[in-house]
């Protein structure tokens, strides 16, 4: 049974004009709405998700999806992937919270610019790795990271 495109009340698959509030009705059959697939990442490759675990400012919403589908659970290289990137977004936050708000005012030397530049380097680093299919550990971001696979 079809339903009013304005307000979503039950109409008749014959009626012009909703009951309720009066909007008229399309004329004709309704398009059915096809159906969604049953894994949205099955279009996505394991070297791609990867990649994308490493993406600066963004990676992190990659690696929780990658680390909550279904399709990549029994994929351990690109649950590190999603977990080292974690890690890595995890340094960012406290580089921006700690090092830029609490050092800045004391200090001439520009700490958080250079933990900035080596954090987007590591990024890019590891993003070519995955990119040739390569689980590098990064220096405690991949010991995390193979803990975390190891305790699920």
């Amino acid at each position: 049974m079809p339903f009013c495109s304005n307000c979503g009340n039950q109409v008749g698959p014959t009626q012009a004009f909703c009951r309720q509030c009066g909007a008229a009705q399309p004329v004709g059959p309704a398009t059915p709405v096809p159906p969604l697939p049953h894994d949205a990442l099955s279009g996505i490759s394991p070297r791609t998700a990867s990649i994308l675990c490493y993406v600066p400012g963004m990676g992190w919403i990659a690696a929780i999806i990658v680390l909550a589908s279904q399709r990549f659970r029994q994929m351990p290289v690109v649950r590190f992937h999603a977990f080292q990137g974690l890690y890595l977004f995890v340094a960012w936050l406290m580089n921006d919270q700690v090092l830029k708000l609490a050092l800045t005012p004391f200090s001439h030397f520009h700490l958080h610019d250079l933990v900035s530049v080596v954090l987007l380097i590591m990024s890019i680093f590891m993003m070519v790795k995955a990119a040739h299919d390569e689980a590098y550990s990064l220096p405690l971001f991949g010991e995390l990271a193979h803990r975390s696979i190891s305790e699920n």
